[in-house]
C-alpha cells in the first residue's frame, strides 16, 4: 500500500505551482488533502475538481502571515480529519525584488511575515497535533538562497536562511518525539514567481529562459517522497534536487533533462 495512503495533509501556497501539483499528486496517491492560501476561489475550484474525481480534500482560506488565520487551519483539519500526518510549509513570496538601498521596508517585512513567521506559526499551530499522536513530517520548502547571497534577493535570503534554522531546531527539540523536519531546495521552478523574478532583470537567474526550470510536478514527487519512511535519513537538513544522486533517489530524470 502506498505510504500516502490514509494521511492528512496539509499544503500552503495551494492554489498554483508547487502547492497545487502538490495537492493533486498527493490526493491521486489516497491522501486527505487540505489546501490553504489566500486566494480562496482559486483552491476551491481544486478541492472542487479533487472531490469530484473521487479524492479526500478541503479548501480552508488562509493568511499564514496571520497566527489567528493559520490555527484555524488547524483546527478545521482537525476537526474534518482528527490527526495531521504532513505539514507542507510552501507559501512564499519574493517581491518586491530589490537592491537592499532601493528596497521598500514594508514590502521587505511583508516577505519576512509570509515566508519566515508564516512558517513558524504553521510549525507552531500544528506541533501539538503531531506531538500528541507521536508521529508527523514537516517539510519546509528552501531554497539555495538559504546559503548563497542572490543580488536583489536580501528579503528572500534572509527569510531562506531564517526557515532552515528553523527546520535545523525542529529537528533537535522534536526527533525523538516522532517528528521529523526537513527542507527541500528544488532548484529554479516553472511558476508565477519565475516570471516576476525574469522581469527584475536582476542577478543571473533572471536571464534564465522560462524552459530552463523544472515543472512544478517534478517537485510535487520529491515532496511526496519526502513524507515518506524512504526519506527517513532527510532530517534536520535542507534536501536538494541539484544533483543526479538526489534525483535519483525520487525516480526524477538526471540533471539538465526535462
Amino acid at each position: 500500500m502506498d505510504q500516502i495512503s490514509g494521511k492528512t495533509v496539509i499544503i500552503s501556497g495551494a492554489s498554483r505551482g508547487i502547492g497545487a501539483a502538490t495537492a493533486m499528486l498527493m490526493a491521486e496517491r489516497g491522501a486527505h488533502i487540505v489546501l490553504a492560501a489566500r486566494s480562496a476561489d482559486a483552491i476551491a475550484a481544486i478541492a472542487n475538481d479533487l472531490t469530484d474525481a473521487g479524492y479526500s480534500a478541503l479548501a480552508v482560506p488562509c493568511d499564514v502571515s496571520d497566527y489567528a488565520s493559520v490555527k484555524a487551519l488547524v483546527d478545521k483539519t482537525l476537526d474534518a480529519f482528527g490527526r495531521i500526518d504532513v505539514l507542507v510549509n510552501n507559501a512564499g513570496v519574493i517581491d518586491p525584488i530589490a537592491r537592499i538601498d532601493e528596497s521598500d521596508p514594508d514590502g521587505w517585512s511583508r516577505v519576512v511575515d509570509i515566508n519566515l513567521k508564516g512558517v513558524f506559526y504553521a510549525v507552531r499551530a500544528a506541533l501539538p497535533a503531531m506531538l500528541s499522536q507521536g508521529s508527523g513530517v514537516i517539510i519546509n520548502i528552501s531554497s539555495g538562497a538559504a546559503t548563497g547571497a542572490m543580488e536583489g534577493w536580501s528579503h528572500y535570503c534572509a527569510t531562506k536562511a531564517g526557515v532552515l534554522s528553523l527546520t535545523k531546531c525542529l529537528h533537535k527539540e522534536y526527533a525523538d518525539k516522532g517528528i521529523r523536519a526537513a527542507g527541500l531546495s528544488p532548484g529554479t521552478v516553472a511558476t508565477d514567481m519565475q516570471v516576476k523574478i525574469k522581469e527584475s532583470g536582476i542577478n543571473p537567474v533572471s536571464q534564465m529562459d522560462f524552459s530552463d526550470h523544472i515543472p512544478p510536478e517534478w517537485v510535487a514527487k520529491a515532496i511526496a517522497w519526502l513524507s515518506t519512511e524512504d526519506a527517513a535519513d532527510i532530517a534536520g537538513i535542507d534536501f536538494t534536487l541539484k544533483t543526479n544522486e538526489e534525483r535519483a533517489r525520487i525516480g526524477l530524470p538526471p540533471v539538465g533533462s526535462r
